[in-house]
């Protein structure tokens, strides 16, 4: 079991964030413009969150799929990021009493590697906070074939050839989003994986939507998600070598 005591922001103040030489080569967290945003660095990863949305733009993690360890989630409990006020991100109050999950941007497992027990631990625990999640609703979050599934994928590459994986996700904001409980619930996720491959850098990108398990709850629905429910989950792969 993992400890509760409450972080502050000097607990997090020499967390190191995503490393962009990960790959031994530079790939660099995208940046957003016209917008106010703050880049928050965790174990492992680094939220960039969009003040404005309550919500992170883009997550960047880095996975070892050679130092991965299995270590339980038990005992861990969500927590609001002490760097930034309340107000400026997303809490508990949207995920109670419904079917919507708490959904890791930055997966809870791909973190959760490093040279060290100690190390591994407390990327476990830095993925537990508000500003690495998005309102999801819970058939897609659990969905084998829908977020879930696309996680595990690509972990197991990672851990399968024993690699390096760089991981960027984050939602597609559009205006036909429904409000909840007065955050913006995005419909679409995307998820790009960048890699080595034969010494030159590789990416592959993937769209996933969750309209179709959101229209099955009352609450969130919206006109939008009723006209758009034949459309079904989007799954884009495209793959590019640099």
């Amino acid at each position: 079991m993992q400890s509760q005591h409450a972080l502050t922001a000097e607990d997090l103040s020499e967390r190191p964030g995503f490393d962009e030489a990960f790959l031994g080569v530079r790939v660099g967290i995208p940046a957003l413009d016209g917008v106010e945003s703050t880049l928050l660095p965790y174990t492992h990863f680094s939220v960039l969150m969009r003040l404005d949305k309550r919500l992170a733009a883009v997550t960047a993690l880095g996975i070892d799929g050679t130092k991965l360890m299995d270590l339980d989630r038990s005992g861990i409990q969500w927590r609001l990021d002490p760097r930034l006020r309340a107000d400026q991100q997303t809490g508990g109050m949207v995920y109670a009493g419904n079917d919507i999950d708490r959904g890791h941007l930055a997966r809870r497992a791909s973190a959760v590697w490093g040279g060290t027990r100690a190390e591994a631990a407390r990327a476990n625990v830095d993925t537990f906070h508000y500003t690495n999640a998005a309102p999801q609703a819970a058939k897609f979050n659990q969905g084998l074939a829908l977020w879930l599934g696309l996680e595990s994928y690509l972990q197991d590459n990672a851990a399968d050839n024993g690699r390096r994986l760089v991981v960027f996700t984050g939602p597609i904001f559009s205006d036909t989003d429904p409000i909840y409980r007065d955050v913006q619930i995005p419909l679409k996720f995307f998820k790009v994986a960048a890699f080595m491959h034969q010494g030159s850098l590789a990416a592959t990108g993937y769209i996933v939507d969750q309209t179709p398990q959101l229209a099955d709850l009352p609450d969130v629905r919206s006109s939008h998600i009723t006209n758009h429910i034949s459309h079904g989950n989007l799954l884009i792969l495209r793959s590019y070598t640099v």
